[in-house]
């Protein structure tokens, strides 16, 4: 019950944080993803070693921030590249110096820690972009993560039953994971809908998608830490661990947002085409 409390009271500060900069937008909401995915960046390099190592946070911090400032300025494509070129040096630093009796650091591990951080801020960013649907993109989202992860949550303290997948994460249940899916679908037909948007069949059919990936993306951190031993990526947000263990969903949610309004759409309104069918 005390950490349920904790939790609750981290997300009363983070959530009207996080949604007031998202309305706001600009370089104040680019701030605070950036901010995020650095975090994220510093988690990862503590977890898949014994210590968090500069061969992967200097490259990877270095081309996050090279990304944040390109994408200010409109330069999406580059910063791809630059991202790209950040996790190639950070697997090859690794490979070249290494260290002895280092604890699970390896190259691969650098390359997808570059990645996975720089996911979480490319998805956001360039969903708010688009200056016409961008946040209404990003409400959709975020109502379909949040209430996937707090309806799964509550019914599979509430309900139990079944496993999902014990060998990853023992404590998920079926009956979480389907109340997750219906909790996502609802919240994100309902702030579509509320927003103006039509075409609830096809919004609610993204967001089930959405939902799906949601769990997916809790899935993969959840086997990353297992493969290293760990319970949460660090301390940062009390009742929850750290940033990675909260937006492990959402970021992979927010790619897949993205890249569906971008094959619709095009780069300059991927929100755009997210919402309006």
């Amino acid at each position: 019950m005390s950490n349920l409390w904790r939790r609750v009271a981290s997300a009363a500060v983070l959530a009207p944080v996080t949604l007031a900069s998202a309305y706001l937008g600009g370089w104040l909401f680019l701030v605070v993803i950036a901010a995020a995915a650095g975090a994220i960046m510093w988690e990862w390099a503590g977890l898949v070693s014994d210590r968090r190592d500069a061969r992967i946070l200097v490259p990877g911090l270095g081309a996050l921030l090279a990304a944040f400032v390109l994408v200010g300025c409109n330069e999406a494509g580059p910063a791809v590249g630059i991202v790209t070129v950040g996790a190639a040096v950070a697997a090859c630093s690794v490979a070249l110096f290494p260290r002895p009796q280092q604890i699970g650091a390896a190259p691969m591990w650098a390359l997808v820690g570059v990645i996975y951080a720089a996911v979480a801020f490319f998805g956001p960013a360039l969903l708010r972009r688009d200056p016409q649907d961008g946040f209404a993109a990003l409400l959709f989202l975020a109502a379909t993560v949040w209430v996937t992860d707090i309806a799964a949550y509550a019914a599979g303290r509430t309900l139990g039953g079944p496993r999902l997948w014990p060998r990853i994460s023992p404590n998920k249940t079926w009956s979480g994971a389907i109340a997750g899916l219906a909790g996502g679908v609802a919240a994100g037909v309902a702030v579509a809908y509320a927003s103006g948007f039509g075409k609830p069949a096809i919004l609610g059919t993204i967001a089930l998608m959405l939902s799906v990936l949601t769990q997916a993306g809790d899935l993969f951190e959840s086997a990353i830490k297992r493969r290293f031993g760990a319970k949460d990526t660090s301390q940062l947000i009390p009742g929850h661990g750290g940033l990675m263990d909260r937006l492990d969903g959402f970021l992979v949610a927010a790619l897949a947002a993205l890249l569906v309004g971008m094959l619709r759409q095009g780069t300059d309104a991927p929100a755009h085409g997210l919402l309006i069918w």
